[in-house]
């Protein structure tokens, strides 16, 4: 009976022996070790970083290898003991980072960034298409790059997770903003944001019913404002009153109706997402000129060219100026006041793709399998893909459906 049970025993387990070792050995032809650059962003202009020290520490835990440049995560106060204790290397040049086989960046890849690119690389960034030239998409195009724009990628729902994530942050953060520019110390009209018992609340309007203008909504609602929102689409609206749960003015944009609105209103929160289709500006220069003196205006839609006429491209250095005695904030990266919070977003989203793109042995077969991250490739192996910048830089484009065929 030994023996019986001895034989009975041993053919499971030459079977159980044989049948991993063959999946492990192809599985090991997949996983693909990923160097990982990130650059040092000019911190007067962008706070933010794509990976956090603890996305780094997870990433060289599945066998990666990251080049942090010094001083790439102060921004966000994180420094390079942070890093280096989460086994990030930190490196001294720039080029360095920039020549890595996976490049990392949150602002636009300037000049000097790209002349550093190696070529043959896959490099994440924001892209601010509104803010760039023919002469700049080529040159990333002659790099023979891979280029992927965090305002592009989709997820699996068909969002877009950096760019919500980003608009929340913004949202929350433009009250923050309009709270202090309406303080006496900020040359505004010496009131609280909100309201208290026995004086009138604070009026904003927000132009726009997305997500920023829903979290910037949620934000002035608690702190006691009054507020109203515009939009063109009624659907838009609806989901907005449903999503916050309470009973708020909203109307559909009209320029008549907005105007009127307007002459009482505190804050000014332009909140749309711009389509070539749709009106240039939702407010214009004449509406801003009936505002009451030290009323604010924050134009969340600058990096796309601005819904309010008024507004104009600043840094976070220079970001507040006066029109018609109307302060007005307006930069193209408001979640970089908040860096580190920014950052964790930022990281939450991206450190996932670069552990797919490992496990799966590289940018091909992952956005072969992935179409939300195929659509936030705009270059591929330096052929552009993005039919909308072809044409508005009129630049020859290719569906990159049919490039993933061929390749």
């Amino acid at each position: 009976m030994a023996d019986q049970n001895s034989d009975a025993s041993s053919k499971p387990l030459m079977y159980t022996g044989l049948m991993p070792q063959e999946e492990m050995l192809e599985l090991g032809k997949k996983q693909k070790k990923l160097v990982i650059g990130i650059p040092k962003e000019d911190h007067h202009y962008e706070k933010r970083v794509s990976l956090t020290p603890e996305a780094v520490e997870v990433l060289i835990n599945n066998g990666h290898e990251i080049l942090i440049e010094s001083g790439a995560g102060d921004g966000a106060n994180y420094s390079d003991k942070d890093y280096s204790e989460h086994g990030g290397f930190i490196v001294d040049t720039r080029r360095q980072a920039l020549g890595t086989d996976i490049v990392l960046k949150v602002a636009p890849f300037n000049d000097k960034d790209i002349e550093f690119l190696t070529g043959n690389q896959v490099v994440f960034s924001s892209l601010h298409v509104n803010k760039q030239s023919q002469d700049y998409i080529k040159k990333l195009m002659n790099k023979k790059v891979t280029c992927v724009a965090y305002e592009y990628i989709q997820n699996e729902f068909g969002r877009y997770p950096v760019l919500q994530s980003m608009s929340a942050i913004a949202g929350n953060a433009a009250i923050m903003i309009a709270a202090e520019l309406l303080c006496n110390t900020s040359g505004g009209k010496g009131i609280i944001l909100g309201g208290i018992s026995g004086i009138t609340p604070t009026e904003v309007v927000i132009i726009g019913a997305g997500t920023a203008a829903e979290f910037a909504a949620r934000a002035a609602i608690g702190m006691g404002a009054f507020v109203k929102v515009f939009d063109t689409s009624v659907q838009k609206l609806e989901e907005l009153q449903r999503s916050i749960g309470i009973r708020m003015h909203t109307s559909i944009f009209h320029p008549q109706v907005l105007m009127r609105t307007l002459k009482s209103v505190d804050v000014l929160i332009g909140a749309v997402t711009l389509h070539d289709s749709g009106p240039r500006f939702f407010v214009t220069e004449d509406m801003i000129k009936i505002m009451k003196k030290g009323s604010v205006v924050i134009d969340l839609s600058v990096d796309q060219g601005g819904c309010i006429e008024t507004s104009e491209y600043r840094s976070l250095q220079e970001p507040v100026y006066k029109k018609h005695d109307v302060i007005h904030y307006s930069v193209p990266n408001v979640p970089s006041r908040v860096g580190r919070t920014a950052s964790i977003a930022i990281s939450n989203i991206i450190s996932p793709i670069m552990l797919d793109m490992g496990s799966i042995g590289g940018i091909k077969p992952l956005i072969k399998g992935k179409p939300g991250l195929r659509q936030g490739v705009y270059i591929y192996n330096g052929i552009l893909t993005n039919e909308y910048i072809g044409n508005r830089f009129d630049i020859p484009s290719k569906d990159i459906e049919l490039l993933m065929a061929a390749f």
